[in-house]
Parts: structure tokens; C-alpha cells; sequence
């Protein structure tokens, strides 16, 4: 469930687009009616607002962002009023890049997006980077980074419901043989990992729990030292259980020393349209406070006013 608000009521693109033109206007930019308009349009009417903006005042709406805000502020309003397709490609292309390389970047877009989603993600890749996701993905990792990665964004899983509980139960063997013995990079277990819908690996992971005793997340928890292993763990979590990774990541960023704003930023322009309702609910079970009020207390100015925003900040 979404925390997007969105009022009852939405001005047209054009009446939003003269709000932000005066919002630019004058001593000092107005971030506070910046903020009113883009936090609660859905990204169709985002969109529309960045069509209608160019149109009628002969400029990107997003340069006119970059050229009037700074730092996090800037960094999550510039993600957020992109269309979800099209910040996927550049958090994508960000990840694949030397100094922002990022594998957690790729497998989260590659997990927890609808085939249908990720499509339209390499499909913008392909237009705003005039290459594949897959390639880049392909010629910028290696090792069993690179096995486990480039399956994971070429996927078109079926999003069906249907499950087979005779090939769960066979997998379910198969994924154990593998995982008892370290063989983590092995062809079947990546077969498994990245071609099944996410609902027969959830029945394939449940008979691993039922027949072993363990669940494959705890057993892959072997070496955890090893990189890899962390990131299929972590891919095995998110492909079934999503609102505890998002929780987990925002625990992580939130209450380490010094907030890692970029996964702050990360998760709530992705989620906030999609499931971030859960994320804060599962949030708030694990850690005894709720996510607005985490990030009142770690972030300041206007970047938090955003994101509390998008949160839907009545629990702040």
C-alpha cells in the first residue's frame, strides 16, 4: 500500500507548472510550495506537470530543479519527480558507474519491480542511455557478481499466483545440497534464484524451511564475511519477504553513524508510489517507533520535510 497522497482535488499540469514557475521566481526559492505540488501528484501527473512545464515556459522542469535546490533536497526531489521507469534507469546506470558502483542497487531493482515494471525500466535504459541495461550490467561486474546479476535484470518472471508444490519440493533439495555445501555460485541454484515467480519460490523456500528446519536465509548467514553470499541472502529476502529488506535497509541507514541519505533517499522516492505503507508498519514492529519520527531525528531542513511527506506524516 502506498503513503502517496494525492488531494482529492489536483489543479491541472498548467496551474501546477505556473505555481513552480513562481516557486523559482523572486529573492529566494519557495521550496515549501515546491514540495506542496510535486510530494502529492502521482508520477502520471508528474509527468504531465514536467510535459506541460517545457511546453509553456520552454524549459526542463527537472533543470530548473537542479539549478535552484541543493544537496539531499535536491538529490530526492530531482529521483522523485522523475516517472518510476526512468529513475530506475538512472539509479541503474549510477550503480553500474566506477565511483557509485552499486550490486545491491541492480538486485533491488531487478527484485522487487513486475516483470512488466523492469521492462519498461531497460526500456528507458535503452532510450536515455542508448545501450542495454544488461550489458552495462554485464560488462561492469564480474565473478559470481556478474552470474548472479545479469540473470536477475534479463528476467521476465511470470506474475501469476499458480504454484507447482512437486518441482517446490525438488528445488527446496536442490537449493539445500547447494547451500550445505557452499556451492553458492552453483548454475542451479542461480537457475532457481532468478527465473521462478516470486510465489513458487516462496512455496519452494517454505518446503526448505519445513523439510530442513531452517529458513534459506538463516542458512545462507554461513560466512558473514563473504560479499557475495550477502547479496543472495539478501536477493532470496527481497524476492519473498520485501517490506523486511526495505526495513532492514532503512534501519541500517538510519541508525548507523551518520545517516546514509542515499538509501534513505532511494527507498522512499521508490516505495512511497508502492508498498511503503508495509515498509513503515513492518518499521515500527521491529524497532519500537515509528519511521517518521526516525527520520525527524536524523534529518533536517527541507529533505526532511519532503520525506515526510511522502511517508504520509501523520505518524511523525
Amino acid at each position: 500500500m502506498a503513503t502517496l497522497q494525492v488531494p482529492a482535488c489536483v489543479p491541472s499540469p498548467a496551474e501546477d507548472s505556473e505555481q513552480l514557475k513562481k516557486a523559482f521566481e523572486g529573492w529566494g526559492t519557495n521550496e515549501g510550495l515546491i514540495i506542496s505540488i510535486l510530494a502529492h501528484r502521482n508520477a502520471d501527473q508528474r509527468r504531465l506537470i514536467q510535459q506541460t512545464y517545457a511546453e509553456t515556459y520552454g524549459e526542463d522542469l527537472l533543470k530548473a530543479l537542479d539549478k535552484e535546490l541543493t544537496s539531499d533536497f535536491e538529490r530526492a526531489l530531482l529521483l522523485w519527480t522523475l516517472h518510476p521507469s526512468e529513475r530506475d534507469a538512472v539509479l541503474a546506470n549510477e550503480a553500474t558507474k566506477r565511483f557509485t558502483s552499486s550490486n545491491w542497487v541492480l538486485m533491488e531493482i531487478a527484485c522487487s519491480r513486475s516483470s512488466h515494471e523492469l521492462h519498461l525500466v531497460k526500456q528507458a535504459y535503452h532510450v536515455k542511455f542508448k545501450k542495454s541495461l544488461e550489458e552495462d550490467v554485464a560488462f561492469h561486474t564480474s565473478g559470481d557478481f556478474r552470474k548472479l546479476l545479469v540473470p536477475l535484470v534479463s528476467a521476465f518472471r511470470y506474475e501469476g499466483d499458480e504454484v507447482n508444490i512437486t518441482v517446490a519440493k525438488r528445488e527446496a533439495k536442490i537449493l539445500h545440497e547447494k547451500v550445505k555445501d557452499k556451492h553458492y555460485n552453483d548454475e542451479e541454484l542461480i537457475r532457481i534464484i532468478t527465473t521462478r515467480s516470486k510465489a513458487q519460490l516462496n512455496a519452494t523456500f517454505n518446503q526448505y524451511n519445513n523439510e530442513f528446519g531452517n529458513a534459506i536465509t538463516k542458512d545462507l548467514k554461513a560466512d558473514k564475511d563473504d560479499e557475495f553470499l550477502k547479496l543472495l541472502r539478501a536477493t532470496a529476502k527481497l524476492l519473498t519477504f520485501p517490506e523486511k529488506y526495505f526495513e532492514k535497509l532503512l534501519r541500517l541507514c538510519i541508525n548507523k553513524l551518520g545517516t546514509d541519505e542515499g538509501a534513505l533517499t532511494r527507498v522512499i522516492t521508490t516505495r512511497a508510489e508502492v508498498d511503503l505503507h508495509r515498509i513503515k508498519e513492518e518499521y515500527q514492529r521491529r524497532n519500537s517507533v515509528t519511521l517518521g519520527h526516525a527520520i525527524q531525528k536524523d534529518t533536517r531542513g527541507d529533505y526532511e520535510k519532503l520525506l515526510l511527506e511522502l511517508i504520509g506524516h501523520a505518524d511523525a
